[in-house]
């Protein structure tokens, strides 16, 4: 008699074993989307969901981990009650990655898309319309059209965590997300944008772990317009993250974000 496997994962050994079954990204997501192996994250991003913001308290919040979004097939992954997916907007293989820290709690950990329904996300999405990477400059709900082009978007951690700030264990456990994220998309990969410090760093295991590739010692630093480039790897351009305090501060603007995305697009070779 064959046991199923189970597809919920509560401890970090069902993470990497789940992570490495997936067999594409819509398994991936589903995977993503029934993980519980980091306490603190699932008691927070619950609470978050229960109380709410008062600006969404007629809303129901997705308050599970949030799965990556964009090309191939633009869907979001979707379970139990939460919203429909995305309808398929234009179906190209990814080119570009884009990897950010974590969903914001009333962003991502509400809408169920990452970078959907927060400031952060306004300016993003602006940036990638602005650059001919998204058909719309807007990302509010996870049913309203948005779709990418040559873009797959996706976090280091997948659980909003308080304060924004994850720590070491919850993001080593999250880790084999994203590797076998990235191992979904290596063949067409052709370059990350690491939106802040954090993003930055969680990208030299994924180095070692999909591409066989060792990290560079000492590690570049980061900076906004930092490159890095391997023979076997994707390039690797910094980008300061697309926070309100970035933004509103003037520390990113407008200007220095679309210059990213166009060298992103040269280097992957988008036209």
């Amino acid at each position: 008699m064959t046991v199923p496997r189970p597809t919920v994962s509560r401890t970090p050994a069902e993470v990497v074993a789940r992570a490495a079954r997936a067999t594409d990204l819509a398994d991936l997501d589903a995977a993503v989307s029934d993980c519980f192996a980091c306490p603190r994250l699932v008691d927070w991003r619950e609470e978050v969901a229960r109380t709410k913001r008062a600006a969404f308290r007629d809303q129901d919040y997705w308050g599970r981990p949030v799965p990556g979004f964009g090309a191939p097939d633009n869907r979001t992954a979707r379970g139990g009650a939460g919203p429909p997916a995305t309808p398929p907007g234009p179906v190209s293989e990814p080119r570009i990655g884009i990897l950010g820290l974590a969903p914001a709690a009333h962003g991502g950990n509400r809408t169920g898309r990452v970078f959907t329904g927060d400031r952060s996300g306004d300016v993003l999405f602006a940036a990638l319309h602005r650059a001919g990477l998204a058909n719309q400059p807007t990302s509010v709900a996870a049913d309203d059209g948005l779709a990418l082009t040559g873009v797959r978007i996706f976090a280091a951690v997948r659980c909003a965590p308080p304060d924004n700030k994850p720590t070491p264990a919850e993001r080593d456990t999250c880790a084999p997300w994203v590797h076998r994220e990235v191992a979904l998309i290596r063949p067409t990969l052709r370059v990350v944008v690491a939106l802040g410090a954090f993003a930055w760093a969680a990208w030299w295991p994924v180095l070692r772990q999909v591409y066989g590739v060792r990290p560079p010692s000492p590690r570049p630093v980061f900076g906004h317009g930092a490159h890095w480039s391997g023979s076997a790897a994707p390039d690797l351009l910094g980008c300061y993250h697309v926070s309100q305090q970035n933004t509103f501060t003037g520390r990113l603007t407008i200007q220095m974000l679309d210059d990213v995305f166009a060298r992103a697009k040269q280097l992957a070779g988008v036209d």
